[in-house]
């Protein structure tokens, strides 16, 4: 299934209805990578793969003058709906039109899902001004993160088929796990002064057990693999209770997010050139 298909399906759906609780765990990240972005008052900055628009309102916030991208209208609905200055595009960042020149780019997840990462970095280029500044995040291996290898293996044993290894460069969470692969990609694509560098955060899956089994239930790999072998989710469900009851804590349900903060800047060779023109933003205005 393409990615404008399944952002536009259920899984589209389910992420807008849990937009909320994935914001506030998701939240300690983007804020790093805001911070590392440092975006300016009136700067033009790009987010890419937007979701429900919560870093697109934080950069806002902070004078910047932000579109924010997505494939999934769900999503971009909960993002137009809250408001708070940014201004938000259906499209295929890695691919369609887009306007600009643009100062940043910022991503929060939104960049492992390109079928074709090269040719999506250079596209994307396109639309940066000469020297715009990147930053995004995206996850380190899977066993690195405990959120997603802990209840992988307890669900495992419960399964009536092991699944399939995965491809490690195939669109998906950890498409970009491998520092050097990450690094030939975006140098490939035109970006200069790359660098990867390895962040740990808390990542608080659900205020308490049961709101971190349904969060769970729903998202993720081992969401995912439940949903297609229904027979197994209560078999694996005193497994991955008594998982999460031994991480929760004062704070909640807590792991640990491995995450790559990576950062660079466009060739300043680059010669912007797209069919439109991102236009200023009026004073005060919240379009």
């Amino acid at each position: 299934m393409d990615q404008r298909t399944y952002w536009n399906s259920d899984a589209g759906e389910t992420w807008a209805k849990e937009a909320g609780r994935l914001d506030a765990m998701l939240a300690p990240i983007g804020d790093a990578v805001i911070a590392a972005l440092a975006p300016r008052s009136g700067e033009r900055v790009l987010d890419v793969g937007c979701g429900a628009g919560f870093t697109s309102r934080a950069m806002a916030a902070l004078g910047a003058d932000v579109l924010g991208v997505d494939v999934s209208a769900p999503l971009l609905g909960v993002a137009q709906g809250a408001g708070g200055g940014p201004r938000y595009l259906l499209a295929d960042a890695g691919g369609d039109p887009l306007p600009g020149p643009f100062e940043a780019l910022f991503s929060r997840f939104g960049v492992m899902f390109f079928p074709d990462p090269p040719g999506a970095f250079a596209h994307l280029r396109t639309a940066m001004a000469p020297g715009a500044r990147m930053a995004f995040v995206c996850w380190r291996t899977m066993l690195e993160n405990d959120w997603a290898r802990e209840p992988l293996a307890a669900t495992l044993p419960h399964l009536s088929a092991p699944p399939e290894a995965p491809d490690p460069h195939a669109p998906g969470p950890f498409a970009f796990a491998d520092p050097e692969r990450t690094r030939g990609i975006l140098t490939s694509a035109g970006w200069r002064d790359v660098s990867l560098e390895p962040l740990s955060l808390p990542y608080r899956v659900g205020v308490d057990v049961e709101d971190a089994l349904s969060l769970m239930l729903k998202i993720g790999p081992t969401g995912r693999l439940l949903r297609e072998q229904p027979e197994a989710a209560a078999k694996a469900l005193p497994a991955l209770r008594a998982l999460m009851e031994k991480r929760a804590g004062p704070e909640g349900v807590t792991f640990t997010a491995a995450v790559w903060l990576v950062r660079g800047r466009a060739q300043r060779a680059c010669a912007f050139h797209s069919a439109a023109v991102w236009p200023q933003r009026s004073t005060g205005s919240a379009s």
